[in-house]
């Protein structure tokens, strides 16, 4: 059975660069632009990395503007799914890929947390 540990969080904001540059100043974390998914990836020594991503579309309509997004890992992204709707959870958005990378799925838990799955392509960890 997988162990479902944290592996990303976005962070939404306005600004990213913003953002990004603020919480390097205040907490020392690693800053960098990822030119492939043009997002502003941050690594916060000890705890998963994330990105800083603009105030969230349409996709992840319902979480708020400024509602972080926690990824879980999974290696079985739709039986994952399929417990959660049957736990009391709603799909928001079916697993799609991540070119190169893996797939993610997001969710809603029955207190309607948005969260989502995160499943590695195999050897990318």
């Amino acid at each position: 059975m997988a162990q479902h540990p944290i592996v990303h969080v976005e962070i939404p904001a306005a600004d990213t660069q913003k953002l990004g540059d603020f919480y390097k100043q205040a907490f020392g974390w690693t800053v960098n632009l990822n030119t492939t998914f043009n997002y502003l990836r941050f690594d916060g020594e000890g705890g998963p990395a994330g990105a800083f991503v603009e105030n969230h579309g349409e996709m992840w309509a319902g979480a708020g503007a400024n509602s972080p997004i926690i990824y879980l890992g999974t290696d079985d992204i739709e039986g994952d799914l399929a417990k959660i709707e049957a736990g009391g959870g709603k799909t928001l958005a079916p697993r799609m890929e991540i070119p190169g990378v893996g797939w993610i799925a997001l969710f809603s838990d029955p207190s309607g947390n948005h969260m989502g799955l995160y499943q590695s392509l195999p050897g990318q960890g």
